[in-house]
């Protein structure tokens, strides 16, 4: 029999793409080509969406139209809010989103159409509806009013509005706003992955990114940003890191947040949410987060490499639970945040997986396995009637 490896198809290609380039080797990543520096620092979420939906950066007057369409789509149904309001209060946020993004197929007259033009248009409509779904809930689940969506707000400032009742000031926007450029796409991560598998199979935009959000929700993906607040919450003071580090490596442990299944050095992403964590610290004067995660970074860095010998580096969920808690957003939003970025790199490679003018059709995903099982020979198992087994 074959030897069994690479678990997980790590490093095994199934497909191409054009949506995005992971360079774990040198920490690069690049959407459509434009590396991930250069649009957190320029760019906005809406340009990153129209990019990675349309392919190519808007002109000015393609990005005022965006803009305005996207804000246009922001309001749910009456009937999905009316659902909403009749949920269990204590619904996880991940749990309410994988169920109720399928629903609202039933209000999109073009969700079952075919042509790429219908799925972008459906695709448009999910990012939109994606932050007013997660900031809705949460205020339902609050029993708080909730807030309409203010279509003169960009994405990133209305959805901190509709979530905390008060328009953020512009530094914090900017900032929230950078935060869902660089989780936009990431390749073929395991909700990507998700994603695409169930779109091969034809099924529709709304049902595929239902699929993308239970793979999310797992705390070994979106859900780690949540386990690395809890982290912080354990541990609480400075001084306890090391013993506390020292313990779960003992212990045969992961760190949460700490290492990436591709990148071999500093995730690019982490890096710049480094820089975000540390300017709101400052600015609003709660330092406790930013400076017990760069604790507990840089002991889990020297622990790592004097016990292993190699390095260790944080990923995108270490730096973004001390941004988003400084924010005012709880913790077991985290994961349903993610989603309200990265649902538009979803959208894009459902597409993409539908339409790519490389890939043989149907493409139809459908991996081999190593049977490990029983084995009774070359005959196969011989049943046994029940009144006849010992």
């Amino acid at each position: 029999m074959q030897e069994t490896k690479d678990i997980g198809l790590r490093g095994i290609p199934v497909a191409d793409t054009k949506t995005c380039a992971v360079d774990g080797e040198k920490g690069r990543l690049t959407y459509r080509g434009y590396d991930i520096d250069e649009l957190a620092r320029y760019s906005t979420f809406e340009e990153t969406v129209y990019l990675l939906l349309y392919e190519t950066l808007p002109t000015r007057k393609e990005l005022e139209i965006f803009k305005e369409t996207l804000s246009s789509e922001r309001q749910l149904p009456v009937g999905i809010i009316r659902h909403l309001k009749k949920r269990k209060k204590t619904a996880h946020p991940m749990d309410v989103l994988q169920s109720v993004i399928p629903m609202l197929a039933d209000f999109d007259a073009g969700a079952r159409v075919g042509t790429k033009g219908a799925q972008i248009k459906t695709s448009i409509g999910l990012v939109a509806k994606m932050a007013t779904l997660v900031a809705y809930w949460d205020r339902i689940r609050k029993n708080l009013d909730i807030k309409k969506p203010d279509e003169t707000l960009g994405h990133a400032a209305n959805f901190l509005y509709m979530l905390n009742g008060d328009v953020p000031d512009e530094e914090t926007a900017g900032d929230f706003d950078t935060c869902l450029v660089l989780q936009a796409e990431h390749s073929f991560n395991a909700s990507t992955f998700a994603a695409r598998v169930v779109a091969s199979t034809r099924a529709h935009m709304h049902a595929c990114v239902g699929a993308a959000l239970g793979a999310l929700s797992g705390e070994l993906h979106g859900g780690a940003n949540t386990q690395v607040m809890n982290m912080l919450f354990e541990i609480d003071n400075i001084n306890r890191v090391e013993k506390w580090v020292n313990a779960k490596l003992d212990a045969g442990k992961m760190i949460m947040g700490m290492g990436h299944a591709v990148y071999k050095t500093m995730d690019p992403r982490a890096r710049i949410l480094y820089g975000i964590s540390e300017k709101l610290a400052e600015r609003t004067g709660n330092i406790k987060w930013f400076k017990l995660s760069r604790k507990i970074d840089s002991v889990v860095r020297a622990e790592f490499k004097k016990r292993k010998g190699k390095e260790i580096y944080p990923n995108v969920d270490f730096y973004s639970p001390s941004v988003y808690y400084v924010m005012g957003i709880d913790p077991d939003l985290f994961t349903a945040i993610f989603a309200v970025s990265r649902i538009s790199g979803w959208c894009a490679h459902i597409i993409e997986e539908k339409f790519a003018e490389a890939q043989p059709k149907p493409a139809l995903y459908r991996p081999e396995a190593e049977y490990i099982g029983r084995y009774c020979g070359n005959e196969g198992c011989k049943y046994v009637p029940i009144e006849k087994r010992e």
